[in-house]
């Protein structure tokens, strides 16, 4: 045996274990989440407050950022509009945000717990808990329960 076959398996070993880990890291990378902090926020063209003022999103509102520069961030929402928050403005506190039309929100994670409210496309939702189809949230009224992931945008 030579000295390259265990430096092959120690080649091949690593290369496995990376590309395991790819996927996740992939995710972590597209998933650079934040949410509002401040009770209104501007979302703007550009990354400064002299940028025109394109949206003004409410405390919660999740956002995926998509570059930074300096005290910037570039990011986008659940429709995919993108435009410009202050860094400072924003937090790492989960939240969701409604895109379908009307959810059901319900008393467990699943269809067969029955339904304790509805909320609407467009309200943010404060994230209390994930599992893998279902995501429990409170909403502004102090209302808790759960909601089928597919509906919601954030994290």
């Amino acid at each position: 045996m030579t000295w390259t076959t265990p430096l092959r398996r120690i080649v091949c070993t690593t290369s496995l274990c990376l590309a395991a880990l790819a996927p996740a890291w992939a995710s972590a990378l597209a998933k650079d989440m934040v949410s509002i902090r401040g009770s209104t926020v501007n979302m703007r063209a550009g990354p400064g407050t002299h940028s025109m003022v394109l949206w003004e999103l409410d405390r919660g509102y999740p956002l995926q950022v998509l570059k930074r520069r300096g005290a910037w961030l570039q990011v986008r929402d659940y429709e995919n509009d993108r435009g410009w928050v202050a860094r400072r403005l924003t937090g790492h506190t989960p939240h969701h945000v409604v895109k379908s039309r009307v959810a059901n929100v319900r008393s467990g994670p699943g269809m067969q717990h029955r339904v304790v409210g509805k909320a609407v496309q467009g309200e943010v939702l404060r994230t209390e808990q994930t599992r893998a189809k279902w995501v429990k949230v409170r909403r502004g009224s102090g209302q808790s329960g759960w909601i089928s992931r597919p509906l919601l945008w954030g994290w």
